[in-house]
């Protein structure tokens, strides 16, 4: 039998000239950290592969809460400005402090998400915030590898846990174990073998891609256990 999933709380994030934006908060009665998952370009925090991220690290014990970015909000296909992305992933921060009082804080995301959130890092530490996570950072356009997107992360002086795919055309294994090794002490990288940027893996793998979110919500769940140690 399926498990249920565990159940969502509607959230409301407001802030400054800041339109309301949606969330999700999905938080363990013994929660022992929160994690603010900020989606990607492409799609929105009810997408399966955040959905079912957020529901993994729920039963690991750690909370989650997905908001939507503007752009999405409004049903648009272009993503924010990182000046309007920046603000909104504050917003979340802050409202994850109010709802998980007490907790360590983390902040990342897919994609874009991620990157907006390690760019607000890097240019006024996020209140709270004792990590970042980024799943499938995108290091690099397709077919133009590069690290410049990275450059901000000398500025990022908390713990990062990099989880990439080795099949991800927007981050070259090269390169981007080139940037965990530059940050040292401060970045660690999981790989996912077969892996693209989606964490989509062939079948031809042998695993499947829900076995896949299932290792990279325990991946998560570790490294977030680690930071008090």
């Amino acid at each position: 039998m399926t498990a249920r999933p565990p159940a969502e709380t509607p959230v409301t994030l407001k802030g400054g000239d800041m339109p309301a934006l949606s969330a999700l908060l999905m938080k363990p009665r013994k929660a022992r950290a929160c994690f603010v998952l900020a989606h990607g370009a492409g799609a929105g925090m009810t997408h399966p592969f955040m959905a079912e991220v957020a529901a993994d690290l729920y039963r690991h014990g750690v909370a989650t809460l997905r908001f939507q970015f503007p752009f999405m909000q409004r049903g648009g296909r272009r993503p924010d400005s990182p000046v309007t992305a920046h603000a909104a992933i504050r917003a979340a921060v802050a409202e994850a402090r109010q709802r998980c009082r007490g907790l360590p804080i983390v902040a990342g995301g897919k994609s874009f998400g991620g990157r907006m959130t390690s760019q607000a890092q890097a240019g006024k530490p996020l209140t709270g915030v004792v990590g970042l996570v980024f799943l499938g950072f995108p290091l690099h356009p397709s077919g133009k590898p590069s690290t410049a997107r990275a450059e901000h992360l000398k500025d990022v002086q908390v713990p990062m846990l990099f989880v990439h795919g080795t099949q991800d055309k927007l981050a070259e294994p090269a390169l981007l174990r080139g940037v965990v090794k530059r940050r040292r002490s401060l970045a660690t990288a999981h790989r996912v073998d077969g892996a693209d940027h989606g964490f989509h893996v062939p079948a031809r793998s042998g695993r499947t891609d829900r076995e896949v979110v299932t290792d990279i919500a325990r991946v998560v769940s570790d490294w977030i256990g680690s930071l008090g140690s």
